[in-house]
């Protein structure tokens, strides 16, 4: 019989110094975008040193990573199915509250940075694109799913950071049957026959 030890005091403190950096990072850079904030920071928000951050996470760029993957893994606006998938991100669109704390805050916020646009490229792909990309059946799959990505992301522009009076006052039914009408027209297969130009 194997007997396993409990994991030790110094493994568990580890793993919380851990996720309190992170969660410090994912507040620190939705607040104030990638440049905006240092890692002194982000380690007071966690109540550790920078020298903790580092041995972490290696360098501020390294802990933007990890909070991107960690936030976009969530996927809370696209759904596993196909069938529902138009339905699913039109409701969960307008029914979104603002949040501090929000991937596409992250996003929007960080996008200035050459590399921090980088990061978040490759986890729109990892975690967003490619998720659609194999939902969607015919040609042009991929043209189609980031178009359905810009039309989420422009909507959550005009809600979030613009705060549209025009958004915020709509009739939330009409609202959402009108946003399914189009992401159904956005994941339709193009018809036979028709080529790009």
């Amino acid at each position: 019989m194997e007997i396993t030890h409990p994991p030790s005091k110094h493994r568990r403190n580890a793993a919380a110094t851990k996720e309190a950096i992170l969660r410090s990072g994912l507040v620190a850079f939705t607040r104030a975008g990638y440049d905006g904030v240092g890692v002194r920071e982000i380690a007071q928000g966690a109540g550790v040193t920078a020298m903790l951050v580092n041995r972490y996470f290696g360098s501020k760029e390294k802990l933007f990573a990890e909070v991107v993957e960690v936030t976009f893994s969530e996927r809370t606006l696209i759904a596993d199915d196909l069938a529902g998938l138009s339905r699913f991100a039109a409701t969960a669109l307008v029914a979104a509250e603002p949040k501090s704390v929000d991937g596409f805050l992250l996003m929007v916020r960080s996008v200035a940075n050459p590399r921090a646009a980088e990061i978040l490229r490759t986890g729109i792909e990892r975690h967003f694109q490619r998720h659609l990309v194999a939902l969607l059946p015919g040609a042009q799959a991929g043209e189609r799913a980031a178009l359905f990505l810009a039309v989420l992301s422009g909507v959550r522009l005009m809600q979030q950071v613009l705060n549209s009076p025009a958004l915020a006052t709509a009739d939330e039914a009409a609202l959402t049957d009108r946003l399914e009408a189009m992401f159904r027209l956005l994941i339709e297969p193009p018809s036979e026959g028709h080529s790009p130009r």
